[in-house]
Order: C-alpha cells, then sequence, then structure tokens
C-alpha cells in the first residue's frame, strides 16, 4: 500500500465525516428520535382543513381566492376548541404556476396558524378524485355531492409523463428547502393515499398502470423530501390496511412503513377497528397519528373515536373543519346518488357549520374537554 501524506488522508477523513453526515441527513429517522420528537409536541387534535370558500386545494392557495381573512376567522374557532394542527393539502401546479408567489402566500397561512398555537401537517400530492386539474378558475360544487371539485396531485398527465418528474423534484425539493428549519411547520405528509384507484368517481379517467407509476414514484418522492434536509418529520398516511391476523402490508403499504419517519393512518370505521389498528401499527415502534377519521353514518366518530385517541397518545386529524364548497358533509355514496332533494339524516363530516357554529354542540364540547380547553 502506498503511503499517503497528512494532508491527503485530513482530506479523505474530512470527506468521509462530511458524507457520514448528509448521509444522516438523508435517512429515514431513527425510532429515538421520533419518539424523542413526539414527546415535545402536545397530544394532536385538528382537522383535515380547506376553508369554506374554496372547492379544492388550488382554489385555497391561488392568488385570487386566497383569503387570509377568512382562513384566521376559521382557525380563531379551531383554537377555541384546543384544535393545535390542521392537516393541509397543497399542489404541484401551485408551484409551477407561481413558486415565489406560492411560497409566500403559505408563509401568510403559516403566520395565522401560528397567532393561533395551529402548526399544520402539509401535504404534498394526492391520488383522490379529479385526475385532470387545471390552474384557475375551479368549477362551482355539484349539487349534493362529495367533494366534487377535489383534484389529484401530480394530475394523469404528469404522472404517466417522466419528461415532467424534474418538475415534481423541484416541487418537492424546492418547498421543503424554502421551510425545511421553520418551526412553524409540524411535519410533512408526501402523498395522501397513493395510488386511490377513485373507483365510484373517475376510474374511466384513470390511467391503467397508475398503480405501477406510484409504486416507482412514492419511493423517490421520499428520496427527493429528504435531500431538502427538512427538520420537520416525513410520512404518508397507510389507509385500507389489513390488520387480521397473518396479513400483510400491501406494496404502497410497505414504502410507506419503511420510508415514513412517523406512522400516520387513515381509519373511517368503528372504535373497535381504530383501537386493533393502533394496536397492529404498535410494532414499528414509531409515534402513531391518525390523519383521517371521523365519518359518522359509518360508525366512526368523535364521542367513539377521540377518547381512545387521547388514551393511546395517538395525534387524531378528522376530516373536515368547516362546511363549504366542498360539500364533503354528504356521504361518499352521493356520487351514486346525490342529495338534491333532501339532506343526508346526519352529517359525514365536518365540525361546524358554514358560520361557525356547531353541527353537534355536543362534539365541540367533547372537543374542548379531551384538549383540556
Amino acid at each position: 500500500m502506498k503511503r499517503i501524506g497528512v494532508r491527503v488522508l485530513v482530506t479523505l477523513i474530512t470527506a468521509g465525516l462530511c458524507l457520514t453526515a448528509v448521509d444522516a441527513q438523508t435517512s429515514r429517522w431513527s425510532e429515538q428520535k421520533a419518539n424523542s420528537w413526539y414527546a415535545e409536541q402536545p397530544w394532536l387534535v385538528g382537522s383535515n382543513y380547506t376553508p369554506r370558500s374554496a372547492i379544492n386545494q388550488l382554489e385555497m392557495w391561488q392568488e385570487a381566492t386566497f383569503n387570509p381573512a377568512e382562513i384566521d376567522e376559521e382557525l380563531t374557532w379551531a383554537e377555541a376548541m384546543g384544535m393545535n394542527t390542521m392537516r393541509v393539502f397543497l399542489h404541484d401546479l401551485l408551484w409551477q404556476q407561481d413558486a415565489a408567489g406560492f411560497q409566500k402566500r403559505m408563509d401568510t397561512f403559516l403566520s395565522i396558524a401560528l397567532r393561533h398555537h395551529i402548526r399544520p401537517l402539509f401535504v404534498l400530492f394526492d391520488s383522490c378524485w379529479d385526475p385532470q386539474p387545471r390552474l384557475g378558475p375551479q368549477h362551482p360544487p355539484i349539487p349534493g355531492v362529495h367533494n366534487s371539485g377535489w383534484v389529484q396531485s401530480p394530475g394523469a398527465l404528469a404522472l404517466t409523463d417522466e419528461k415532467q418528474y424534474p418538475r415534481l423534484k423541484a416541487y418537492v425539493q424546492g418547498l421543503l428547502g424554502a421551510f425545511a428549519k421553520d418551526d412553524r411547520i409540524l411535519g410533512w405528509d408526501l402523498w395522501n393515499e397513493p395510488g386511490a384507484d377513485n373507483a365510484r368517481s373517475y376510474s374511466a379517467q384513470e390511467p391503467k398502470n397508475k398503480f405501477a407509476l406510484v409504486l416507482a414514484l412514492l419511493p423517490q418522492v421520499f428520496q427527493w423530501a429528504r435531500e431538502a434536509h427538512p427538520t420537520q418529520p416525513l410520512t404518508s398516511g397507510v389507509w385500507a390496511l389489513d390488520t387480521s391476523e397473518g396479513a400483510r402490508p400491501g406494496k404502497l403499504q410497505e414504502i410507506q412503513l419503511r420510508e415514513s419517519d412517523v406512522i400516520t393512518f387513515h381509519n373511517y370505521s368503528w372504535p373497535e377497528s381504530f383501537k386493533s389498528e393502533v394496536k397492529w401499527l404498535r410494532k414499528y415502534n414509531r409515534p402513531l397519528i391518525c390523519t383521517e377519521y371521523m365519518a359518522r353514518s359509518v360508525g366512526s366518530t368523535f364521542d367513539a373515536v377521540l377518547p381512545i385517541a387521547k388514551q393511546e397518545h395517538v395525534g387524531a386529524i378528522n376530516w373536515g373543519f368547516v362546511a363549504g364548497k366542498t360539500q364533503t358533509y354528504f356521504p361518499w355514496e352521493s356520487w351514486e346518488h346525490p342529495y338534491i332533494l333532501s339532506q343526508p339524516p346526519v352529517w359525514f363530516h365536518e365540525v361546524l357549520r358554514s358560520d361557525g357554529t356547531p353541527y353537534r354542540v355536543a362534539e365541540v364540547e367533547l372537543i374542548r374537554q379531551l384538549t383540556g380547553k
């Protein structure tokens, strides 16, 4: 072996240390780091949030329809019942359209949320509902139909065109890079319900190979995000998880569980199912946050689920905060049977009416009681 000069040796050692540091920053959090982070958080309670005047994430964030005064009013209502987080959806087309303006509006949103002691969990991509998103004015709600204007990110055109993947990477890394050390942000939910087939609504417009495309892209999205070195945790919530004895996660679920710093999940079923899923997920030895629950007519209610979540120290983020243009107080099956002539016997989602009054006073009192507000 050749003798190496001291200066060269020092350079090699320094380079090695730098590589180790970078590798550590771009790797999944350890169980210890994830649990230490969670121990510093309050019990996380909040809603999936869209302002009442927005039909989807584009209408929420585009310059012409971004409404800070409305957001401030609604987050005032959330703070009053003890909520301390909101799950908020973003979109890749917003970054493509006006990255600087979008970033500025996110900063405004974060400043409003901070005043109300709310730290949002931002969602970057979403496989649910309309696969053909379009910038500009959004269509009005379809009467009587649940979430009739929600759009996917990336849309089908971008998902099926690998030439657009560098643009998607720039979105992920530009956004996380801009807010990588921002303490106002709770975390990053990289992809909502990846691979969803939207069988009841837009199945005919979905790419035939959507599952395979998302399966290949999801691990890349996690890597892109880690290369931005965020100080906040990364996650992607498992959904439709089979927790029966001997069952194994599906391929996309395996990626989500393998890559997430903290484990998030969706459960819209009975409290027994919620408790069983929490028990099943405990084997991963990581914090648990339920990022979607509460659909009254199918057995998932505040009364039944929220006390279990507190007892188990599981974060709880229900779908829907205030009734508005998303119309998610209508049930999923309204796509097949729109509620045009009458209202559903019970609201599906949402905590508050559009004027801020509770749909059920007892629910808001329960949230206040459990959060100590």
